[in-house]
């Protein structure tokens, strides 16, 4: 029996991701939809939406589904960044506090908790590239693992609300970095500081700015901070795991605050977007910089993204203070504004060295493997995206289905 393979990809087994998804989260209830799309070469071979965007109302998955796509909204605020960097706007080893003065005086967590702590002056000072690489000394208050990110919490410094992005770096400048920049890594809002700092160097909204200078180059037409009223219809219902492998509704899109223009433009999480727009961008990661024509950044820029950045070569398991990333940590390392492949075998899972990729935190993900000119994005919307171990079946899919 004759198989038909397109760019090297074997189509029969790449049906295979269909049918593992339906039996193993579908029918059992754990996930509520999904829509997945492979390309290779520059080309989308397979794509495939099933399930349901809305338990509630019954309404399938479809391939312009518009999901949350929360940290995966991190590698555009990079690229944004990046792109000002390519213009001499500013150098990575740049001071932060050249561009927030209320910065200057940031010091280091030793005891006690909010409002009062003991500190101590950090090691050295916080630089862009800290900021970029999640070794700045920020955190999450969800992480919900140390009196700093209690503080955060106190604050409510992880969005919504009347938080802006100036009230933010306002905030943090009055509490302590969870250890000095440049000696560990931790999740956290550095990539929403990183937005502010795009909206400070070109003098543009973050949402203004990646339209004019990403989703427009790109023909992201989906791509937002919010859902238009006309676009409500292909707007996703959000779920949350509960123990029993069910879900119950976290946000239903007809009473989302999706519906309304933010006060806080997220760099770190707040974007919504289809499996179709999400591929542009990540094709254009793939091809050095250019889609279509378009480039978003330079082919030299986005190499230097893609080295591991962390302090002396280490990987994520050597530098890690907190258990949560939108990655495994063992083979990987940091690069600028995304994970990178140190190591195959290491890492637990097929790949290649120098792939890279992120997720976000409603089980979304993406990964850019250059060396197989191979584009993987996968959308749905569970949180948190600890759930299950989709992303490691999903690569060992894929892979299997290269010839």
């Amino acid at each position: 029996m004759s198989r038909t393979t397109v760019a090297g990809l074997d189509l029969e087994r790449l049906e295979r991701i269909a049918h593992h998804i339906d039996a193993n989260y579908l029918k059992p209830g754990k996930l509520p939809g999904a829509v997945t799309l492979v390309a290779r070469q520059g080309q989308v071979v397979w794509t495939h939406a099933q399930g349901l965007m809305d338990v509630e109302r019954q309404k399938p998955a479809r391939r312009d589904t518009l999901f949350r796509i929360y940290s995966m909204t991190k590698p555009v605020t990079s690229i944004a960044m990046m792109q000002l960097y390519e213009q001499g706007r500013f150098q990575l080893d740049d001071p932060v506090q050249k561009y927030i003065p209320a910065w200057k005086d940031l010091k280091v967590y030793k005891s006690g908790h909010w409002p009062t702590f003991e500190t101590e002056p950090p090691g050295r000072t916080m630089t862009i590239r800290d900021l970029l690489t999640h070794t700045a000394g920020l955190t999450y208050g969800w992480l919900d693992r140390t009196q700093v990110d209690a503080a955060y919490r106190q604050l409510k410094l992880d969005g919504g609300g009347s938080l802006t992005l100036d009230k933010l770096v306002e905030r943090l400048a009055e509490l302590p970095l969870e250890f000095s920049p440049g000696s560990a890594w931790n999740y956290s809002v550095a990539t929403d500081v990183v937005g502010y700092l795009v909206q400070r160097l070109s003098d543009q909204p973050l949402d203004d700015y990646f339209q004019d200078h990403i989703f427009d180059p790109l023909g992201m037409d989906d791509t937002g901070f919010q859902v238009p009223a006309a676009k409500l219809d292909r707007f996703a219902a959000c779920y949350l795991h509960q123990p029993g492998d069910t879900m119950k509704l976290q946000d239903d899109p007809e009473r989302s605050r999706y519906l309304r223009h933010p006060n806080f433009l997220s760099g770190g999480g707040g974007l919504v977007s289809t499996v179709d727009d999400y591929h542009r961008f990540a094709q254009a990661l793939c091809q050095g910089g250019a889609y279509q024509g378009q480039r978003i950044i330079g082919r030299k820029t986005l190499e230097y993204m893609r080295c591991n950045h962390l302090p002396g070569n280490q990987d994520l398991p050597a530098l890690s203070i907190g258990a949560f990333s939108e990655t495994p940590y063992a083979g990987n390392g940091f690069g600028l504004g995304f994970s990178v492949r140190t190591e195959v075998a290491g890492a637990g899972t097929i790949g290649s060295v120098g792939e890279f990729g992120w997720g976000g935190l409603a089980s979304t993900y993406f990964v850019v493997d250059p060396v197989e000119e191979l584009v993987v994005v996968f959308m749905t919307q569970l949180m948190p995206s600890s759930a299950y171990p989709i992303r490691q079946e999903l690569r060992a899919l894929v892979h299997g289905a290269l010839v």
